[in-house]
């Protein structure tokens, strides 16, 4: 195999979501009430929606810029690449990076639908969820069959309309849902709590998988405000670690052998000590904690149970044995900072060529297909989906790969020369979030 023969589907992309999102998925009072998109007095563009105002779907939106003016400020959809909100535009992105397929997570309510657990009326936030779903599956991943896997997020905080929205989605052809990897931080339940009981039920009947996304719950831990921001982000992947120990000792795993869940932008270096230990953790404690690891092995668990997501991990890669070539997907995180968009192939191929052919097949696409219940070669022949193939089809398109220079807020005073701090970030939020006060005042 060489480089141009992969066939690369990405698990974890992003959507800065269009203002019209709603319009043809609601009428009357229901449009009316849905989030809006709308400028504020800085000419950012941020979502207004039941009194609140969230932070900038184009938060982190960096793709396609100069190094130097990348940052986590807010902005507004005009500074940014069209294939971030534009789905025709995101396809010929797809193209000339050599994408096949890619699994898209929303902004407007977050990766997980966590904003909308702070809206007042929520049980109107049950019909607004419906309709991002309804834009997300039959606007967005149907205007290309065969190129996106639809993703869900769901009203967590009625259990009998989570069931509800699962079945219907379900029947929509969509097969993955997005959820909070710890709903104690949004005021439910621990996913060891009965209530999710019926969600775990609904899950397994609908054949269903459930991606964890680093940032839905757990926040990445950082030291201090003063602590570098490059600290901060080096740390962000294994933060999902937290998630993958609570989650793997769920007694669902257990109930139901073929639960798939899905570890979104957590890289897979960290995975073989993380077995290890857990191993470790369960023969010295077990005795005495009353672990569902009696006869069974953590790491054993893991294996059947979790899907491992990576964007640049050699390590990883090089220990694929410790780690099992079934439990790892790509994801190229499109359009955030960590993207290596246009050149995934460029940087993906040193890093996998030593494994075989077949292990390669699984790593690019093989287990995304199997773990996620699709299939794009049913919409489009697989030599059409190589990176060969997509490369030369963005060619003919005259795909664009400029950088966009577009230089907002940045994060220290002009002529200012130090490390970037996680305060100076977290300041930049708060000046922010006070003039969407001021406004709503």
């Amino acid at each position: 195999m060489e480089m141009n023969d992969m066939v690369i589907i990405s698990v974890d992309d992003h959507i800065s979501e269009p203002p019209d999102m709603f319009k043809n998925h609601l009428s009357g009072k229901l449009l009316e009430t849905a989030p809006k998109l709308v400028k504020d007095d800085n000419g950012k563009d941020v979502w207004v929606y039941q009194g609140q105002s969230f932070a900038s779907v184009a938060l982190n939106a960096v793709v396609g810029r100069p190094f130097e003016e990348y940052g986590m400020e807010p902005t507004s959809l005009d500074q940014l690449r069209d294939g971030v909100y534009m789905v025709d535009e995101r396809v010929k992105d797809m193209d000339v990076n050599g994408i096949a397929a890619s699994l898209n997570f929303g902004s407007v309510f977050d990766f997980a639908g966590g904003r909308l657990h702070r809206v007042p009326d929520r049980e109107l936030a049950v019909h607004h969820v419906s309709a991002y779903n309804d834009w997300h599956i039959d606007e967005w991943c149907a205007a290309h069959p065969g190129r996106f896997i639809p993703c869900a997020i769901l009203p967590t905080w009625n259990m009998e309309a989570t069931i509800a929205e699962l079945k219907r989605v379900s029947a929509k052809g969509c097969h993955t849902v997005s959820i909070s990897e710890n709903p104690t931080c949004q005021g439910l339940p621990s996913i060891h709590n009965a209530y999710w009981d019926p969600f775990y039920k609904a899950i397994n009947e609908l054949d269903m998988t459930i991606c964890l996304h680093i940032g839905g719950g757990n926040p990445a831990p950082h030291a201090s405000m003063e602590t570098p921001i490059e600290a901060w982000i080096s740390t962000m992947p294994m933060s999902i670690a937290y998630a993958a120990s609570d989650w793997l000792n769920l007694k669902a795993l257990h109930d139901y052998p073929d639960m798939r869940i899905a570890l979104s932008e957590g890289s897979i270096g960290w995975v073989p000590y993380f077995m290890e230990r857990a191993d470790f953790s369960n023969s010295r404690h077990k005795y005495w904690t009353h672990s569902l690891f009696q006869n069974t092995k953590p790491s054993d668990m893991f294996k059947k149970h979790f899907l491992n997501c990576f964007i640049d991990d050699a390590f990883g890669l090089d220990n694929v044995e410790y780690i099992g070539e079934d439990n790892i997907a790509y994801e190229c995180d499109y359009p955030h900072s960590d993207t290596l968009w246009p050149e995934v192939p460029e940087r993906l191929w040193p890093t996998i060529k030593h494994l075989t052919d077949a292990q390669i097949d699984k790593i690019t696409h093989g287990n995304a297909m199997r773990w996620f219940r699709f299939d794009p070669f049913k919409h489009i022949p697989k030599e059409e989906l190589t990176v060969g193939a997509l490369r030369k089809k963005a060619e003919e398109e005259g795909v664009d790969t400029t950088p966009k220079s577009s230089l907002g807020e940045r994060p220290l005073a002009e002529g200012e020369v130090r490390p970037v701090t996680s305060g100076d970030i977290m300041k930049m939020f708060s000046r922010h979030e006070e003039t969407e006060a001021k406004e709503e005042a």
